[in-house]
């Protein structure tokens, strides 16, 4: 049990890292947008995640810095997001139902993390298509991850229920996330940046909170137990 809850310690730093890591590369990144590569500054806004993965702005600037720490906070996302499906997937006493479900969620939750490790890497001035599809993928995949966790912890009788719904929730704000990425209005117009910058930025922070309550919860409850044994 002490192994676990260093692990999910581990998925925590992890998580925690993307968030700090890109909050600097938006203060260092040298502007510009899909629509307006004039601006002098990231726009949370109007800016995607991606554009701090861009080896140089829309205006041809170097963006060297912002770049790298993005890479390196995608990809400790992406890690601790296939991390923790890993190690959920052996942490609760469930029948052989229950397991099986969360043997099928660490198969599509590593799948997604692969994706998202595949995101940091493809810059999307240089590998658009390519990043686009990660991208795709690693929200299908995890919407596909977390739709198998819900019966399984609903199913696991010492897996705290307030635990179980924000893996509901998540779900269905996912879900309305995968619907506007696919069907929701086009970047190229000022209107449909904001909404999707703005969107990516919602379901992007609240996949990093969703992942952190279920590590922080698994941790306490992985504590509860070894006490009571």
């Amino acid at each position: 049990m002490l192994r676990q809850r260093n692990h999910f310690r581990t998925v925590v730093a992890l998580c925690a890292l993307f968030v700090i890591l890109t909050i600097p590369a938006m203060l260092i990144y040298p502007g510009g947008t899909v629509n307006d590569p004039t601006t002098t500054s990231y726009s949370f806004f109007t800016n995607f995640f991606s554009d701090l993965g861009r080896t140089v702005t829309p205006a041809g600037k170097p963006n060297t810095t912002a770049m790298l720490l993005f890479t390196v906070a995608l990809t400790s996302a992406g890690l601790g997001l296939a991390f923790f499906f890993i190690i959920f997937a052996g942490f609760l006493r469930l029948s052989k139902l229950g397991r099986g479900l969360l043997v099928i969620a660490a198969l599509f939750g590593v799948a997604s993390g692969v994706c998202f490790v595949g995101v940091a890497f493809t810059s999307a001035n240089l590998y658009r298509s390519l990043h686009g599809e990660f991208v795709r993928w690693a929200f299908y995949l995890f919407l596909a991850a977390v739709l198998f966790c819900i019966p399984a912890t609903l199913l696991a009788p010492a897996y705290p229920r307030r635990l179980a719904l924000v893996f509901v929730a998540f779900a269905l704000l996912l879900a309305g996330y995968i619907i506007l990425l696919t069907t929701g209005p086009k970047a190229s117009t000022p209107q449909g940046l904001l909404i999707q910058a703005t969107g990516q930025k919602v379901i992007a922070y609240a996949s990093v909170l969703t992942v952190l309550i279920q590590a922080l919860g698994a941790q306490r409850l992985s504590g509860r137990i070894q006490a009571d044994g």
